[in-house]
């Protein structure tokens, strides 16, 4: 997969690799602010009960 994405994007290595790490910043922060806060909503994770 990351071969893929490597070979379309466009421009020299370094662009590549700047745009690369740009995609996978965004990836990481839209995980954390609006997926996880989901899946924590949505399964209730944090009630954890010990008996």
């Amino acid at each position: 997969m990351y071969a893929w994405v490597w070979r379309h994007l466009p421009g020299p290595w370094p662009v590549r690799l700047f745009i690369f790490l740009v995609l996978v910043l965004a990836i990481v922060a839209a995980l954390f602010f609006w997926v996880f806060p989901w899946v924590e909503d949505t399964f209730d994770i944090n009630r954890v009960t010990v008996g």
